[in-house]
C-alpha cells in the first residue's frame, strides 16, 4: 500500500465529524430520558414510600421498553437509513416524556417510561451505523468511543439535574427536561442529519454482505453474551451509586449527584481512550477481555469500599464507574464490523437488546439483593458477572465491513 493510499484510508471528512456530533447529542438526549427514573429513586424511596425493589422496577421500565424495539429500529435503519429513524424516534420520546409529566399515578408513569424507552431505542440502533458508515476502519475505535460517550454524557446531565429538579419543583418538572431535549434534537436531526454513503453493490460482494452472520459462526453471539454480562456492574453503579452514597455514605443529594456526574464524564473519556487503544492495537477483543477482568476487580473493590474511610469510597466509585463503561465502544465496533453493511442495524439492535434485557433485570434484582444482604455482598455478587464474561471473549477479531 502506498503512502497516498494510507492517507486516503485514514482521512476523515468534516461531514463525518459533524454527523458524529449530531449522533452523540441525539443519543445523549434519549439517555437523559432513560436515566431519569433511576435518579428519582432516592426521592421515591424516602418521601413517596416506594421500596427499593419497586423504585428499581420503575427505573427499569425505559430499558425494558428499549428491549422490545431495538431490533425493529435497527432493521428500519438498514432499510430506510438513519436520518428519519433517529428523528422520528426522538420526537416520540419527547411525546412520551410529556405524557409522563401529566400523571402522579405510578402505574401510568411506568407505562409512559416504557413507551418512551421503546421510542428512545431508535438512537441506539441507528447512530452506530452512522459511525461505521462515515469513518474508516482504523478510525472507528476512536469514533465509536466518542459515540459511546453519549450514554455517560446523558447520565451525567440527568445526575446533575434530575435529583435537584425533583426535590425542588417536583417529578413532573424533572421529567420535563427530556421533553425539551428530545424535542429539540428531533428537529435538529430532521434538518441536518445525513445518512452515510453506502458501498455500491458489487457481484463479488453479494455473498459476503447478504449471508446471515449469526449462522456462519458464533462470533456475534459471544460478543452479545459478553456485553450482557458486563452490563451488570455498569447499571448497578448507575442505578444504585447515588442512593449508596446518600444512604450508606451519608452524602447529601447535591454533592452525591455531582460525584455521579463526574464519574460518568470520566467514564466517557475512558471510552475514547479505550477506542484509540483498540485502533492502535488493531484489535477489539483483546482490550475487551482486559476490561472484563478489570470490571470484576473494581466491583470487588466496591464491596470493600463500604467500610473504608471517608473519601476512599468516592474514589473507588469513580474508578469503578470508569472501568464499567469502557467495554461498550469496543463491543459495538466489533459487532458492526463482524455483521457487515447489510446486517449492521439489526446486529447493533440485537447487541443493545441483550444489554438492555440485562439492564432491565439490574434494577429489581440488585435492588432486592441489596435489601436482602446489603451493599457490600451485593457488589461482590455482581463481580461474578464480568468474571463469567472473560472466557467467552473471542480470541480474534472478525471484520467483513470493508
Amino acid at each position: 500500500m502506498t503512502q497516498a493510499s494510507r492517507l486516503d484510508k485514514t482521512a476523515v471528512s468534516p461531514m463525518a465529524w459533524t454527523m458524529l456530533g449530531i449522533g452523540v447529542a441525539a443519543q445523549a438526549a434519549g439517555t437523559v430520558f432513560v436515566s431519569t427514573p433511576a435518579f428519582l429513586i432516592p426521592l421515591l424511596h424516602s418521601e413517596h414510600g416506594l421500596s427499593l425493589t419497586q423504585a428499581g422496577t420503575l427505573a427499569a421500565a425505559p430499558t425494558f421498553g428499549m428491549v422490545l424495539t431495538l431490533v425493529a429500529w435497527g432493521a428500519m435503519a438498514d432499510r430506510f437509513g438513519e436520518k428519519w429513524v433517529i428523528s422520528i424516534g426522538l420526537a416520540l420520546t419527547a411525546i412520551a416524556a410529556l405524557a409522563a409529566t401529566t400523571t402522579d399515578n405510578y402505574a401510568l408513569l411506568g407505562i409512559a417510561f416504557l413507551l418512551g424507552g421503546m421510542a428512545a431505542a431508535s438512537t441506539n440502533a441507528a447512530s452506530g451505523r452512522v459511525v461505521v458508515g462515515w469513518f474508516p476502519k482504523d478510525r472507528r475505535g476512536l469514533a465509536m468511543g466518542i459515540r459511546q460517550m453519549s450514554q455517560p454524557l446523558g447520565v451525567t446531565i440527568a445526575s446533575l439535574t434530575i435529583p435537584t429538579l425533583a426535590a425542588n419543583v417536583g417529578i413532573g418538572w424533572a421529567v420535563g427536561l427530556s421533553v425539551a431535549l428530545n424535542g429539540v434534537l428531533a428537529l435538529i436531526c430532521a434538518a441536518a442529519l445525513v445518512n452515510p454513503p453506502r458501498p455500491a453493490a458489487q457481484p463479488t460482494d453479494i455473498p459476503v454482505e447478504t449471508v446471515n452472520p449469526y449462522r456462519s459462526n458464533w462470533f456475534l453471539w459471544r460478543i452479545h453474551v459478553v456485553s450482557a454480562l458486563l452490563v451488570f456492574p455498569q447499571f448497578t453503579l448507575s442505578t444504585f451509586g447515588l442512593v449508596w452514597l446518600i444512604s450508606e455514605q451519608g452524602w447529601d443529594a447535591a454533592p452525591a449527584g455531582l460525584l455521579i456526574g463526574i464519574s460518568q464524564f470520566v467514564g466517557a473519556l475512558g471510552r475514547i481512550v479505550v477506542g484509540v487503544w483498540s485502533d492502535r492495537a488493531g484489535s477489539r477483543v483483546g482490550p475487551l477481555r482486559l476490561v472484563a477482568v478489570s470490571a470484576s476487580a473494581v466491583m470487588l473493590a466496591m464491596a470493600a469500599a463500604d467500610a473504608a474511610p471517608w473519601g476512599v469510597p468516592a474514589l473507588i466509585l469513580l474508578l469503578a464507574t470508569t472501568v464499567s463503561v469502557a467495554d461498550n465502544g469496543l463491543a459495538f465496533t466489533s459487532v458492526a464490523e463482524a455483521a457487515g453493511p447489510k446486517w449492521q442495524g439489526k446486529a447493533l439492535g440485537a447487541q443493545n437488546t441483550g444489554q438492555f434485557i440485562a439492564a432491565s433485570a439490574v434494577g429489581p434484582v440488585v435492588g432486592a439483593l441489596i435489601g436482602a444482604v446489603g451493599y457490600p455482598l451485593a457488589f461482590a455478587i455482581v463481580a461474578a458477572f464480568p468474571a463469567a464474561a472473560i472466557p467467552l471473549v473471542p480470541s480474534r477479531d472478525r471484520d467483513i465491513s470493508v
